[in-house]
């Protein structure tokens, strides 16, 4: 007989978080790692979990498995986008506790996005050249915002979102750029 597995936790989630930007910022994720206090292989033990969970036969819905494993959110708000009207839920994500983990459900329970976002009351970084977009520092709705008109683009994988959009570089020269996020928060900017 199998022991049942421990509970899947907030630590757990934020290593999962973790799992996914590793493919591009792998420094950034060994230090936090040190952050809390653990390794690679619990990294890598959290993402399987989460990734069977994702596919058991019986899982719960995604909106669902979210309040299990990070408990009741901390805020719980409602939001228009076009015509669509959403409710937003975020909990605190300890890793980045300028930021919040936000979950966008649709009528009917079902996510239509899941991402970090910038905590409310806390001031939003305003990169105004590229030299000043540093990894992890901006959330996809800053960057948009810092080089608009920013056009969004297909991610390269589930959890990741791409923004093309035109900067001065040190030169002031503008250029094409396509900034790259995991999970909503910035990794890294192709030219």
């Amino acid at each position: 007989m199998n022991a049942p597995s421990a509970p899947f936790t907030p630590l757990d989630f934020q290593l999962v978080l973790l799992r996914r930007m590793a493919d591009h910022q792998p420094g950034l994720v060994e230090d936090a790692l040190r952050k809390l206090d653990t390794g690679r292989g619990a990294m890598r033990e959290a993402n399987r979990r989460w990734q069977a969970m994702l596919h058991a036969p019986r899982r719960r819905g995604a909106a669902a498995r979210y309040r299990s494993v990070l408990g009741p959110p901390e805020t719980v708000t409602e939001r228009r986008i076009g015509d669509l009207a959403v409710e937003a839920a975020t909990w605190p994500v300890p890793l980045w506790p300028d930021l919040r983990f936000e979950v966008l459900t649709v009528p009917g329970g079902a996510v239509w996005n899941e991402w970090l976002v910038r905590a409310p009351g806390v001031p939003s970084p305003a990169p105004r050249t590229i030299e000043e977009l540093r990894p992890w520092s901006c959330t996809v709705d800053e960057v948009a915002r810092a080089f608009a008109p920013a056009r969004p683009m297909e991610g390269t994988a589930p959890t990741r979102w791409r923004l093309a959009f035109t900067a001065p570089d040190t030169a002031g020269a503008r250029r094409e750029y396509v900034a790259e996020f995991t999970w909503g928060l910035f990794q890294r900017l192709v030219r």
